[in-house]
């Protein structure tokens, strides 16, 4: 397999442990890379497979130490496109802890992917020799060159006939580009337009409201009360909508507080016509992994991402229900490491899914 993925990578600032912004500054911050893409990617390579990542970034010692931090890990970078513009963007993560929330801030304004025209960008040598092609709403949120790019991506990969997969990803603090236009307005006018050239969909409880209008029946994921055949009437409207697609995936969190959610996911395969939940109890109910102490529930989504996109690549994974439990599994595990990148291995992710989740010391 041959993995790309597309996107903007941004300097992650967090204070240590749960302190707030406003405790640790002045003073250190934890500093790391991240980025919904880059995430993607590294959980692809952690796991086995070979990714390679796009981006565009200024040509300064930081790109020096992220190419570098990437190598590490075996990804391609030979399509890290730098430039003499724009600056690297920044995030800052406060991790939250009990009932209060965890926030984040961003300071990505003017970044080099947000102002890299479309044509600089060689997609016939990028997608040279690539069997799947990633990318996210977060993308064409930035500014309308980033749209442009992320549209022009996924047409070049479907016009090669590579699959794409595309993580919804709506934030609502992006997507002000374009004057006038409310954020989720932006946002469904540019989806709408990628989504046709899109195989594989991924989203989260909200996304499919926000973005495309369509919501699960008897929901409220602030209460943490989901209704589970409402998430599958959400997928079949949305593969009704966009018939290219061949699955749905949802991500399903309930948040009972900061520090204890329950987490797990749907597959939906549209040509079966069928429904799969992730994780199950001994009968097949659905039954979600319980997570109790939070480490880092960033990039989550991005490592179910990750790891689905694996699975579906890896022929005795690739089965619907086996790729889902496998994606669950993975990110279920994301929420014990800190940072955005999922750094577990494939054995670790196969231990979980049977039944390996004991958290005892491995000698």
């Amino acid at each position: 397999m041959r993995v790309v993925t597309f996107g903007e990578v941004m300097l992650r600032m967090m204070p240590p442990g749960w302190m707030r912004l406003s405790q640790s500054l002045p003073g250190s911050m934890d500093v790391t890379f991240g980025g919904a893409e880059v995430n993607v990617a590294v959980s692809i390579a952690r796991q086995g497979g070979h990714a390679a990542f796009c981006t565009a970034l200024p040509d300064n010692p930081l790109t020096d130490a992220f190419v570098a931090q990437l190598k590490s890990f075996g990804i391609d970078v030979e399509f890290v496109q730098r430039s003499s513009q724009g600056r690297f963007g920044i995030y800052f993560v406060e991790n939250g802890a009990n009932q209060r929330g965890g926030t984040v801030t961003y300071d990505r304004g003017g970044s080099t992917i947000s102002l890299t025209p479309v044509s600089a960008y060689p997609w016939d040598k990028i997608l040279a020799g690539a069997n799947w092609f990633h990318t996210t709403g977060i993308t064409p949120s930035l500014s309308r060159e980033s749209n442009d790019a992320a549209l022009k991506s996924v047409q070049e990969a479907t016009r090669r006939q590579i699959p794409v997969s595309c993580d919804l990803n709506f934030r609502k603090k992006l997507w002000n580009w374009e004057p006038g236009t409310k954020p989720a307005a932006l946002a469904r006018k540019s989806m709408e337009a990628m989504l046709p050239f899109i195989q594989v969909l991924i989203a989260n409880e909200e996304d499919a409201d926000h973005v495309l209008g369509i919501r699960a029946a008897e929901t409220d994921v602030e209460s943490g009360e989901l209704n589970l055949a409402g998430y599958e009437q959400v997928a079949r409207q949305i593969a009704q909508k966009f018939p290219n697609l061949r699955q749905v995936a949802i991500t399903l969190r309930e948040s009972v507080s900061a520090s204890h959610n329950n987490w797990g996911a749907m597959l939906f395969d549209v040509a079966a016509g069928k429904a799969h939940f992730a994780p199950t109890d001994p009968v097949g109910a659905y039954a979600p992994y319980e997570i109790h102490n939070i480490v880092d529930r960033v990039g989550a989504g991005d490592s179910f991402a990750g790891a689905l996109i694996f699975a579906l690549n890896t022929p005795e994974l690739s089965e619907p229900a086996t790729a889902l439990r496998y994606a669950v599994a993975a990110s279920c595990l994301k929420h014990s490491i800190l940072g955005d990148f999922n750094d577990v291995t494939r054995s670790e992710v196969e231990a979980l899914m049977k039944g390996g989740g004991h958290g005892r010391v491995s000698r």
